[in-house]
């Protein structure tokens, strides 16, 4: 009994001393660890940057606008009368001096055969008071007559003179208002449809009807708002001593967008409207193919005077901190760096930067989420391919 409670004890002393070593060799073990963790490095997150670069780049904004016509006539009767002929077919296009209506010329045409003859009358009359103011002349040189009779017939002969002179210009008006019979394209273009046709009696003056109208179709205008601020950007980049027609260009595309017109501003209007702060702007185009026409709703795109030195980041670059735009910049050290910008325009998903950053900073292009100040990182510079897919 008493040499199995001894070999009972010896076993458990044994057992105790097993369980101690392996315990303090774990507690080694641990404390080793412990201290490796403590004095290793923190692990560089990897992100991707692209470098800031300035380029020269030409500033657009986009407006809408309304097309409107460079030249637009309405046609209205000069002289009263019936419609004898209609000289054209609704829509087509017609040239500078193409007759468009005739009026019945024959009462006009009556007319100016009547001053025809008042002037042969009067040139007639003229002629015989020349000649008797040349025989009278000899006369008194002879003293065969007074000279109160002289007097008389140079007064006839003046007076013979002025109505020579009244009938060319009574013939002359007759002759413009026959011209008015002949109702003539002012200028070339689209012609619209006719609101009176042949029989119609029409009458000149304030009340004349509308018989109708023609569009110059070779070039359009583009009538649009421009805000305040856009307005005073683009002019300050006008060079000096040139006009900000020839400066400033301008894209015009419809809706189904197409085509592009490029062209320029034609004119700024002399005001701000205070209560839209926006100012009239208008724009020209060319027209050749006709395709435009006055009363479309056509997008614009008004451009910078000159190209401008611009920073361009992407818009997922950007952040928003409350009512602040922050972008993270990774230093020399390779630790992330908070910065405040000033952003403007958008330019096909960029957005220009006015403020906050300069050429060379490494700005992380996404994942902004996962980043925080002061934070390692481990940097992969965009290449230009792939900044544009990640722009896109």
């Amino acid at each position: 009994m008493i040499n199995k409670s001894r070999t009972v004890t010896i076993l458990s002393a044994a057992m105790v001393t097993a369980i101690i070593g392996t315990a303090g060799f774990i507690h080694n073990v641990s404390a080793k660890e412990a201290q490796t963790s403590l004095t290793r490095k923190p692990q560089a997150m990897p992100v991707e940057v692209f470098i800031v670069e300035d380029r020269a780049i030409r500033l657009w904004k986009q407006f809408s606008g309304r097309l409107s016509a460079v030249d637009y006539v309405e046609i209205r009767p000069q002289a009263s009368g019936l419609i004898t002929e209609v000289k054209f077919n609704d829509g087509q296009h017609v040239a500078k001096n193409d007759i468009l209506y005739v009026i019945d010329p024959r009462p006009l045409k009556a007319i100016v055969e009547q001053k025809k003859a008042n002037l042969i009358s009067a040139k007639d009359s003229y002629d015989f008071a020349i000649k008797e103011s040349t025989r009278i002349t000899a006369l008194v040189a002879k003293k065969m007559v007074a000279q109160q009779v002289l007097d008389d017939r140079i007064n006839n002969k003046l007076v013979a003179n002025s109505n020579v002179k009244r009938a060319k210009a009574e013939l002359s008006a007759a002759e413009i208002n026959l011209s008015y019979a002949y109702i003539k394209a002012p200028i070339s273009g689209t012609i619209s449809r006719t609101e009176l046709t042949v029989g119609n009696l029409v009458s000149s003056g304030s009340n004349a009807p509308l018989l109708t109208s023609i569009v110059a179709n070779d070039r359009v205008y583009a009538d649009f708002e421009v805000d305040e601020h856009t307005y005073l950007h683009f002019r300050e980049n006008t060079s000096p001593g040139l006009s900000a027609k020839i400066q400033n260009p301008v894209e015009l595309s419809l809706e189904d967008g197409n085509d592009v017109y490029h062209g320029k501003i034609h004119s700024f209007d002399n005001k701000i409207d205070p209560t839209t702060g926006t100012i009239r702007a208008r724009a020209i185009f060319d027209n050749s193919e006709g395709k435009l026409l006055s009363g479309m709703y056509a997008h614009l795109k008004l451009g910078s005077a000159t190209e401008e030195k611009t920073i361009l980041i992407s818009e997922r670059a950007i952040g928003t901190d409350q009512d602040r735009k922050f972008v993270y910049v990774v230093n020399d050290d390779n630790k992330t760096v908070y910065r405040e910008v000033i952003i403007g325009d958008s330019i096909e998903g960029t957005r220009i930067v006015h403020s906050g950053l300069k050429n060379g900073d490494k700005v992380i292009a996404r994942g902004l989420m996962r980043v925080q100040p002061d934070m390692l990182v481990e940097p992969k510079v965009l290449t230009a391919t792939e900044l544009k897919t990640d722009k896109s």
